[in-house]
């Protein structure tokens, strides 16, 4: 008895320092799937449920900068960058366009590779370079593709492949820097009399839609190389278009059918993405597609109600804010059911393209990274195929709670949270982490069965984490 008291003690005394093992996440084991038990998330084939979350960045797939060729993007560092954190998804971005950005003030800015066709001449395109022949897809892009999507795969990182990008076409910058002049499908690009510009107006939001059957087929043969080329990969999931124009939706539910389509014929079948057009489009066209997966508007930014459970739901600051919110964003995202990404500046060198002007080191930035990579491991030890959205089980209103669980957030100040755990009976082990510093601390057991008031340790954000059945290393000890 009094030696039971003793360890107690012991116990007691380590609980505040004790800290869990760093949970990393794992490898990629599988194709996903949306989930049966829980489709708000993706699961592997043996059914465990995968909660994705990352940074992404503008230039991890092509390298972009003054002159030409520009100074390549080094993506093993990235990777390194994005595990250390405990990440497990990117954006893999696609731009359609060789030179000009319209986020760039600088007429000289290039993109390598440009879009993904040989070029062979004759003649010079406006960039200066030879025509694209679009007879000829470019093996060379592929070959990257391909390295890039197996270099994240064996970093235990998932990949979502653009195919298409809206800010390819729009002509929303000075008249030399207008991407339409870049782009493969300029009449003065190639060779083979292809003009995407129906209506001669400078621009070409119309290669995003369905009026141009000779694009329409280029676009056709270039998805299916880049299935083949991926096909045989655990770690990919399809992206249609970064932001296409309001008319597009038509034109990407062709997209998502050929994907689907042409998977069918293939060994594997990996889930497809809708993100939601630009300018002034809501998010019902992205629920009506056949799309796994889709990336929201400005709606989610708020994160006034539980996400649906009706697709997998990827809130990514890119389609919410643009280049904003920290980790409170993160946090409250994650208890709302949805996936994260987070659009990143990364390293600050992504001169143009939405990441000019800011400090890498912003402390929103760091904050959001952090956050990212907590979500990540408390996802990993959760059983998140029975557990929900539940607004109504805590005071601070962001709650995943089933299966025994609840993981709760305080966004803030010093205020104590109170839980409802009528459905949650049994002993609980109480773990509280500051979101700020990643500390970790373990309160005294509580039962459930009720409600329950408990008050975080520290002040500021933080993350409550009740489990039943109490870890075994605790079992059977007194620690009130």
């Amino acid at each position: 008895m009094h030696r039971r008291i003793l360890l107690a003690g012991v116990v007691c005394s380590l609980m505040a320092s004790l800290v869990p093992l760093p949970v990393i996440a794992g490898p990629v084991n599988g194709t996903l799937r949306v989930s049966a038990a829980n489709p708000r998330y993706f699961a592997d084939p043996q059914g465990n449920v995968v909660y994705l979350a990352g940074s992404h960045t503008w230039l991890d797939f092509q390298d972009a900068g003054d002159g030409f060729p520009p100074a390549p993007f080094d993506f093993t560092v990235y990777l390194a960058w994005l595990t250390e954190r405990h990440h497990n998804f990117i954006r893999l971005w696609a731009w359609e366009q060789s030179r000009w950005c319209t986020d760039v003030p600088n007429e000289n800015y290039w993109f390598n590779p440009g879009p993904p066709y040989v070029r062979t001449g004759p003649g010079l395109a406006l960039d200066g370079r030879p025509r694209f022949d679009l007879s000829q897809l470019d093996q060379a892009y592929f070959d990257r593709l391909r390295q890039r999507v197996i270099q994240a795969r064996d970093a235990g990182v998932y990949v979502a492949v653009m195919l298409f990008d809206g800010w390819s076409v729009a002509d929303l910058a000075p008249a030399a820097n207008n991407p339409w002049r870049g782009h493969a499908f300029n009449p003065a690009n190639n060779v083979n009399g292809i003009d995407g510009d129906l209506d001669n107006d400078g621009r070409g939001p119309e290669v995003h839609q369905l009026a141009n059957p000779a694009v329409l087929a280029l676009q056709d043969a270039y998805v299916r190389k880049v299935i083949d080329t991926v096909n045989d990969l655990d770690n990919v999931l399809y992206e249609v278009c970064n932001e296409c124009n309001g008319g597009s939706t038509s034109w990407q539910y062709h997209v998502i059918d050929l994907v689907h389509s042409h998977e069918a014929t293939k060994p594997k079948q990996h889930p497809v993405g809708m993100t939601v057009p630009y300018g002034g489009v809501d998010n019902t066209q992205l629920f009506a597609s056949n799309a796994e997966w889709v990336s929201p508007n400005q709606d989610y930014q708020d994160l006034t109600v539980p996400t649906p459970p009706t697709k997998v739901i990827v809130t990514d600051t890119d389609h919410v804010c643009g280049v904003c919110n920290d980790g409170d964003w993160v946090w409250r995202s994650f208890l709302n059911g949805g996936n994260v990404l987070y659009m990143d500046v990364y390293d600050g060198q992504n001169e143009g393209v939405g990441g000019l002007g800011f400090n890498p080191n912003d402390p929103r930035f760091v904050s959001a990274r952090r956050a990212l990579g907590q979500t990540v491991d408390y996802a990993s030890r959760m059983p998140l195929a029975s557990m929900t959205p539940r607004r109504d089980l805590s005071s601070t209103t962001y709650a995943l709670a089933g299966g025994g669980q609840m993981l709760t957030y305080r966004r803030n100040g010093t205020a104590s949270i109170t839980v409802n755990l009528t459905s949650i009976p049994g002993p609980l082990s109480v773990e509280w982490l500051n979101v700020d510093t990643g500390a970790v601390t373990m309160g005294a057991n509580v039962t459930g069965g009720g409600s329950l008031v408990l008050t975080p340790p520290f002040a500021g954000p933080a993350a409550l984490y009740l489990r039943n059945p109490v870890p075994v290393e605790l079992m059977g000890l007194s620690i009130e």
